[in-house]
C-alpha cells in the first residue's frame, strides 16, 4: 500500500491504519465468538466509537447493559460505568478493558460522608448521580443522571433533597424543581475548568452560534446556553436547531458523535483544552486484549450491589 513518493511520516501513517483495522476486525470476530456486546460513552475516541455496538450517554448505557442478552459486556467508559453494568446484571461478564479510567467527580464523594448529610436531614431523600461508586449508590434512595436528574428529583417523594455528588448539576436542578435542594461539594475537573470567558472567545469569531451546556458545567456557562443537555440530548438539541453553529460547553469528545449525527452543521470547543484523561485511556488494543482473556473484570460484592440495584432500578422506573 506503500509507494515511493510517500514520505517516512505518512508511511508511517498508513501503517497506523492497517494496524488499526486489522485489530477493530480481530475485535469484531472475537466479539461475535464470545457473544460480547460493545458500549462506548460519548466522550471516548472516535476509533472506539466506532467499534462500539451502542454509543451514547450513562442513561442510554445504563439501559443497553440492563436490557442486553450478551454474555459478555466490554464497557468503553470508567469505572463507575462498568460498576453500574455490573450491578443491573451480575450474571454477565462485565469487563473494563482499563480497569485504572476511573472519575475524579465519583471519587469526591465516599459513603461516609453521604451518610453523614443524610443524618444531618433525616427528611430529605438521597439523589446519587450515576457518577458515583457503587458503595455511594448502595447508601443513597435514588439514582439519577444528567439526562433525567431533574425528573427524577422532582419525582422523589420528599420536598428535600440531598444531591450527590456534582454541586453544578446540583445547582442547575435546583433551578428547574422547586425543592429544596442540598448539594454534596463535588465537581467534575473538566466542566469545572470550562469558562464564560473561553466559550465568549469562540463566539466572536463565531457570533451567529448557539452554545450547548452540559449541566455539569458552572452556573455562569448554563446562563449562557441556549440548551442545557446530556451528551446526548445535545445531538437532539442541534438536529432540532435551526442554527448551522454551535459552541459545546462539554469534554471535547462529543464533538465526534455530533459531527457524524449532525450533517451539515459545525461545532467548536470552547478555548482552551477541555479533555478527560481517564476517558482516553481505553484503546484498540486493550478492548482486544480484554475479549481475548475476558480480563479485567468488574465484580461488586453482593451486600453491596443488591442496596445499589435498588437506587439504580429506581431511576430507571422513572426514566
Amino acid at each position: 500500500m506503500t509507494n515511493s513518493n510517500l514520505k517516512i511520516g505518512q508511511v508511517d501513517l498508513i501503517d497506523d491504519e492497517i494496524a488499526e483495522e486489522s485489530i477493530a476486525e480481530e475485535i469484531e470476530r472475537i466479539k461475535l465468538e464470545r457473544g460480547a456486546l460493545i458500549l462506548a460513552h460519548n466522550y471516548q475516541p472516535p476509533i472506539i466509537q466506532e467499534i462500539a455496538d451502542y454509543v451514547g450517554d450513562s442513561l442510554g448505557l445504563a439501559r443497553k447493559a440492563a436490557q442486553t442478552d450478551a454474555r459478555v459486556v466490554v464497557f468503553c467508559g470508567v469505572h463507575f460505568m462498568a460498576e453500574t453494568a455490573y450491578i443491573l446484571s451480575p450474571d454477565k461478564i462485565v469487563l473494563l478493558p482499563e480497569p485504572e479510567a476511573g472519575c475524579p467527580l465519583a471519587d469526591m464523594a465516599d459513603p461516609e460522608s453521604v451518610l453523614k448529610l443524610k443524618e444531618e436531614n433525616p427528611d430529605a431523600l438521597v439523589v446519587s448521580y450515576v457518577n458515583t461508586t457503587a458503595s455511594v449508590k448502595a447508601v443513597s434512595d435514588y439514582c439519577c443522571t444528567s439526562a433525567n436528574a431533574a425528573k427524577i428529583v422532582s419525582a422523589v417523594a420528599s420536598r428535600k433533597v440531598v444531591f450527590v455528588p456534582d454541586r453544578n448539576l446540583a445547582s442547575y436542578v435546583s433551578s428547574v424543581v422547586e425543592k429544596e435542594i442540598i448539594p454534596f461539594p463535588g465537581f467534575c475537573p473538566v466542566h469545572e475548568g470550562i469558562l464564560t470567558a473561553q466559550i465568549e472567545q469562540v463566539l466572536q469569531e463565531h457570533p451567529s452560534a448557539e452554545v450547548i451546556a452540559h449541566p455539569e458545567c458552572r452556573k455562569e456557562v448554563i446562563s449562557m446556553a441556549h440548551y442545557v443537555r446530556s451528551t446526548s440530548g445535545m445531538i437532539d438539541a442541534a438536529l432540532s436547531s435551526k442554527a448551522n453553529e454551535f459552541v459545546v460547553a462539554t469534554e471535547e469528545g462529543m464533538l465526534y458523535p455530533l459531527e457524524k449525527n449532525v450533517h451539515g452543521k459545525r461545532f467548536f470547543p470552547p478555548a482552551g483544552e477541555h479533555i478527560c484523561a481517564d476517558m482516553k485511556k481505553i484503546t484498540l488494543t486493550k478492548v482486544l486484549k480484554s475479549l481475548q482473556t475476558l480480563e479485567p473484570r468488574i465484580v461488586v460484592p453482593d451486600e453491596t450491589r443488591i442496596k445499589a440495584l435498588r437506587a439504580v432500578e429506581r431511576m430507571l422506573e422513572l426514566g
